[in-house]
């Protein structure tokens, strides 16, 4: 109201005051004339900005205790010059009250993540100054600095001026040096992405399982669990396995004549016989057929295993294999005797058999000779290889 009667008051400095303003006045007036001010260092809040000069051209307000700049604000259609410096602003200020804006400065605020639409906003700003600020290096903070690029060297003081602030493993890194991949901050991107992969690894998966057969694998494993768990709650003073049989023998029944015929006669019977368990005499009545074969390997000390193109396509001599297998990884015991029967090409084995693959490729198996010559040494080799002692 004082300068309101000075007709020729151009430029007034009340800086470094304890000046205060609440907005109660019902009346702003201010010298028309007035077009420089400088209100720095005093104690201003945002309530200044409705009060001021309507022709200011050039308005310093550095360090004082502004925290905003009012949207609902007076327009200073003439302002071209603006210093923020110092105050509590935690972001740009936009220009829909400034139209003639030039020059900014807002250097030593708390921005931590400025808005990048500045210059969109501002498009008459020839010059910011918004470095010393702690500024948050976050995905965020990516469009500001793409906006110094786009800005053909707008931003005054870049780069030594713009560091990061937080956080705090990348305090002290200037913001032209920080980066962070579209993929990390784009969301939408990151779920496709995420989604995508999380596809490919199910399909990856369910190929997997239904090529190994592994459903079948955990249905075996699973069968076998509960078969030793009743065991065990049934007769638990049995669960010390004694061995009863030399050899148990897993076949085809489309073999069944080979192993009546030439299997069992040769080494059941003369010197040195051997004890056989096979499916039609030993498997007890009642119990499941996984119980009684899991029973029947346990208690051999040896399991033989008749190979044909016919035992490949049988369902039960895979139970068969797996379980004797099994016991083969527990026991870490050399059980498995693989007689060859008839020649198997790779190619006809099922997937699932890859067990049996690995077997054949790896042990040494005992191939039926045509010659009959050559038919006692084979005898003498199995006979051989599960001789033992039974108690």
């Amino acid at each position: 109201f004082m300068t309101s009667h000075m007709k020729s008051l151009k430029y007034l400095d009340m800086s470094s005051n304890l000046l205060s303003h609440d907005g109660a006045d019902v009346q702003c007036q201010w010298a028309e004339s007035l077009s420089e001010l400088d209100l720095s260092s005093n104690q201003l809040s945002d309530a200044v900005f409705e009060c001021l000069p309507v022709n200011i051209k050039k308005l310093d307000l550095e360090n004082n205790q502004i925290t905003s700049v009012p949207k609902g604000m007076a327009e200073l259609k003439s302002l071209k010059e603006l210093n923020l410096a110092l105050n509590k602003l935690a972001d740009l200020p936009g220009c829909s009250a400034f139209t003639s804006l030039e020059f900014l400065n807002i250097e030593m605020n708390l921005i931590l993540t400025p808005s990048a639409d500045f210059f969109q906003s501002c498009p008459r700003v020839r010059e910011l100054q918004a470095g010393q600020n702690p500024f948050k290096c976050s995905c965020e903070l990516q469009d500001f600095i793409r906006l110094e690029r786009q800005s053909g060297g707008k931003l005054a003081g870049w780069p030594a001026a713009y560091v990061c602030e937080y956080p705090d493993d990348l305090r002290g890194t200037q913001l032209k040096d920080f980066h962070l991949t579209e993929l990390a901050c784009n969301t939408m991107l990151l779920l496709v992405t995420a989604l995508l992969l999380t596809l490919v690894l199910v399909a990856v998966v369910a190929f997997l399982c239904i090529y190994l057969d592994v459903l079948w694998y955990v249905r075996m494993t699973w069968q076998w669990t509960q078969t030793k768990r009743r065991a065990w709650h049934n007769h638990p003073e049995e669960q010390e396995t004694v061995l009863q049989f030399h050899a148990f023998i897993s076949y085809s029944e489309r073999d069944s004549l080979w192993v009546k015929n030439e299997l069992i006669p040769n080494l059941e019977k003369g010197e040195g016989c051997v004890q056989l368990c096979q499916h039609e005499r030993n498997f007890i009545p009642g119990k499941s057929i996984v119980e009684n074969i899991i029973s029947c390997i346990e208690k051999s000390y040896k399991s033989i295993f008749v190979l044909t193109p016919n035992f490949v396509q049988s369902e039960w001599c895979h139970y068969e294999l797996y379980f004797a297998h099994h016991k083969l990884f527990s026991e870490n015991s050399n059980s498995l005797i693989l007689i060859l029967l008839e020649p198997i090409a790779p190619y006809i084995i099922p997937a699932r058999y890859h067990k049996l693959k690995a077997l054949m490729a790896k042990r040494t198996y005992l191939e039926w000779p045509k010659e009959r010559s050559k038919r006692a040494l084979f005898w003498a080799n199995l006979r051989a290889a599960i001789s033992i002692n039974l108690p």
